[in-house]
Order: structure tokens, then C-alpha cells, then sequence
């Protein structure tokens, strides 16, 4: 889709979403400035719906602005490179124009949000206690999204011991859930998404 810059030139604008609902509406909130931007041609921003299936594929270059639904959803863009996180009850006017400010190289993060942001980056330097071998393993494959059965299939241990060390791991990252542990590791570094 394209949507104006202030200056009048066209900004195109690759929108991503695992709903094809959620893209056409996306597309409809750019207005009568907005033009289709098929997959694989350039584009100068990304738009990018944060949805229930997590991460997509966010391809290297363009800069993102993505849309949330909560919190737990701005550590996830954040942590899959975004450079701005907006709320999807955003409007059409404002989402332009944070297009607009993420495409000319500003960061945008949406005022609800910048408490959590403030807090997240205070508390996600250190760890609490260093992980263990066995523990960055099922890291990885809490990263793969896998349950606890499949954890302990993958490594050859029980479903009870897969169960404890998810919970070290939680522990440890000071995590509440499995997807909040993954994005701390990835912004400490443990791990890369």
C-alpha cells in the first residue's frame, strides 16, 4: 500500500499479517492515498500486525512498525527488530504518520507503552542465575514454540523433568510465561530469533 509523505512523495508500505482480513483492513486505513504493494516488490516501511501465530518472517532492510495487542506483544516486535510499536486500535491519521516517521528513521512507540519499554530495558541486563547447558537447550526449543512433551520427545527425558527445567528457565529470566522467557533471552543476547 502507499501512503503520502508530508512532502507529497509516496511512501510504500508492505503490509504483513497472517489474516487476510486484517490486511485488506490495514490496507483500507491508508485511505485513497494507499496503493497495493504486491509481495516481493521494494518497499520503504513495513506494517506489520503482531498476531496470535507470533513472529513472522520480517525481511531484512525496510524499516517496521508494528501493531499490538498488549504488552506481551510489544517484547515481541521489539525483539523481532520493529522499530515502532503502535496499539491496533490505532487510527488511520496517526497510523500514517508514524508510518511516515518510522520510514524517515524515528523510532514510535505508543505513550501506553513506553512505561512498560522503561522497565523492560532496566530489568533485562542480568540474569539471575546463569542458565545451565540442559537449560539453554530447552530455551532453544521454547523458542521453536514446542510444549513440554515435545521438549522432553526432542531430548530423551521425561515430560515431569522437561516440565522443571521450563520452570528453572522461567525463573532464572525472571519470566512469567514461555513466550515473556524467549524475548528476554533474545534481548540478553542468550539466544537469537
Amino acid at each position: 500500500m502507499r501512503a503520502g509523505f508530508p512532502d507529497g512523495k509516496s511512501l510504500r508500505v508492505r503490509i504483513l499479517s497472517a489474516d487476510p482480513l486484517v490486511r485488506l483492513a490495514l490496507g483500507g486505513m491508508l485511505g485513497e492515498e494507499a496503493a497495493a504493494v504486491a509481495e516481493g516488490e521494494p518497499h520503504d516501511v513495513v506494517l506489520w500486525e503482531v498476531g496470535p501465530a507470533g513472529p513472522l518472517e520480517l525481511a531484512e532492510g525496510a524499516p517496521v512498525l508494528a501493531l499490538v495487542r498488549g504488552p506481551e506483544e510489544v517484547e515481541v516486535a521489539l525483539a523481532a527488530g520493529a522499530a515502532g510499536v503502535l496499539d491496533r486500535g490505532v487510527g488511520p491519521s496517526l497510523l500514517t504518520k508514524a508510518l511516515c516517521a518510522v520510514a524517515a528513521g524515528l523510532a514510535v512507540v505508543e505513550r501506553d507503552y513506553l512505561a512498560l519499554l522503561r522497565g523492560a530495558r532496566a530489568g533485562a541486563a542480568e540474569v539471575r542465575e546463569p542458565l545451565t547447558a540442559r537449560e539453554r537447550e530447552v530455551l532453544l526449543l521454547l523458542a521453536e514454540g514446542l510444549s513440554n512433551k515435545e521438549i522432553a520427545a526432542r531430548l530423551s527425558i521425561s515430560e515431569h523433568t522437561a516440565k522443571f527445567h521450563v520452570n528453572s528457565v522461567l525463573g532464572k529470566l525472571g519470566a512469567q510465561k514461555r513466550l515473556e522467557a524467549v524475548v528476554r533471552a533474545a534481548r540478553m543476547g542468550i539466544i537469537e530469533l
